[in-house]
């Protein structure tokens, strides 16, 4: 009889120690915004936070994460200000892109790099709420029909194309509804050989994607415009982190007073949107 209540005693002490991790990602916080001694970082008195190798604009600048230049870059210095760190406080490291998504411990606070929230990579590691709503951008060269349009409606006309199996392709079939059906692709480099062949009179690509593709991939075009988000719940970027990292509360709690505050919409419009340079194609 001692035994069986040694092991029950034993049993309700693991359920309790197994559900001292609250509602949500990370595990449970008391952080206070504005006195780092409450966050539970990696070093003592530093944000460690990482990002991949190179970056590019308009993500950061000058592949200068430190330098405060660019909108992920702007993000993690706001988000750094709210905690209660100085700029000097802030140490970047570099990773890949895929070595951070995996289980296991993190020599870093978190890490940004453009990480969709999904819920495969949620299983291995924790994310903040988004900082940025995923949007879709329309790209094409300097002379495409595209060019001007304000609202999806001027677009329906239009030859579209997007790459198999993309949420581009998707936005195209559901939302711009073009005339005719849209172009479709198994490689951005077969999407370039059709815009320049004239067979499309633009193409569709997430934001990040984008942004890549005309500084890299298909030199001449640009971004003619960005496509508004929609549903009720988009497709989101967030910081990651390791798993049941206390940090995610906290960082969420910054997240949130700065979003309250219009300071994310205004660092999306100072770098995402050049200043307005990109124009908001709307539905």
């Amino acid at each position: 009889m001692k035994r069986l209540s040694l092991l029950l005693a034993i049993a309700l002490l693991a359920v309790a120690c197994g559900t001292d991790d609250g509602t949500g990602d990370g595990g449970s916080a008391d952080c206070e915004l504005g006195d780092i001694s409450t966050l539970d970082l990696k070093a003592d008195g530093t944000l460690t936070v990482a990002t991949g190798e190179p970056v590019f604009p308009p993500w950061m600048i000058d592949d200068d994460p430190s330098n405060g230049q660019g909108f992920e870059s702007a993000v993690v210095y706001a988000v750094a200000d709210e905690l209660g760190f100085e700029p000097g406080q802030v140490e970047w490291v570099r990773t890949g892109f895929t070595e951070a998504i995996v289980a296991g411990e993190k020599d870093y606070d978190f890490n940004v790099q453009q990480y969709t929230i999904t819920e495969e990579r949620d299983q291995v590691v924790d994310f903040s709420d988004g900082y940025y709503a995923l949007r879709q951008a329309i790209v094409g060269y300097a002379d495409s029909a595209a060019v001007g349009a304000t609202s999806v409606a001027d677009l329906q006309a239009l030859r579209i194309g997007a790459q198999i199996g993309t949420t581009s392709l998707d936005y195209i079939e559901n939302i711009i509804e073009p005339e005719q059906p849209a172009a479709v692709y198994d490689t951005n480099a077969d999407a370039k050989a059709a815009l320049d062949a004239d067979q499309v009179d633009a193409l569709v690509f997430d934001l990040p994607t984008a942004y890549f593709v005309t500084a890299v991939e298909i030199e001449g075009s640009v971004i003619l415009g960005q496509l508004e988000e929609v549903g009720d719940q988009p497709e989101e970027l967030g910081f990651l982190f390791e798993e049941g990292s206390t940090l995610v509360q906290c960082v969420n709690e910054a997240l949130a007073s700065l979003r309250d505050a219009g300071t994310l919409a205004d660092i999306e419009q100072e770098w995402l949107a050049q200043g307005g340079d990109i124009p908001t194609i709307s539905r």
